[in-house]
């Protein structure tokens, strides 16, 4: 699991996102904010359309939901080749 959460993590980086790369957990939290993003809700919405991924706004963990409004996660328990197809398309939207 660490070569994929690795894999993941360095694809979601070359792709613009800031990353918080976890120590025991299957998903990795992301910060959109350098993708000039701000709304977690809506980038998930979008995101299976504009890249064929999905993600999970990490706002639906807060109390305070502005305060995770900025922050979705991204699952790594998956087959090599679909976290490099994922990290593949994550680039292109990126730019």
């Amino acid at each position: 699991m660490l070569a994929k959460r690795d894999l993941l993590a360095a694809g979601l980086t070359e792709a613009g996102f800031k990353v918080f790369k976890p120590g025991g957990t299957y998903f990795i939290t992301t910060d959109i904010r350098p993708l000039g993003e701000t709304d977690g809700f809506a980038f998930c919405r979008a995101l299976p359309e504009r890249a064929g991924v999905v993600a999970i706004p990490n706002a639906v963990f807060y109390d305070h939901r502005d305060a995770g409004a900025p922050f979705v996660r991204f699952a790594f328990c998956k087959q090599t080749a679909v976290l490099e197809e994922a990290v593949k398309r994550l680039k292109a939207l990126a730019g």
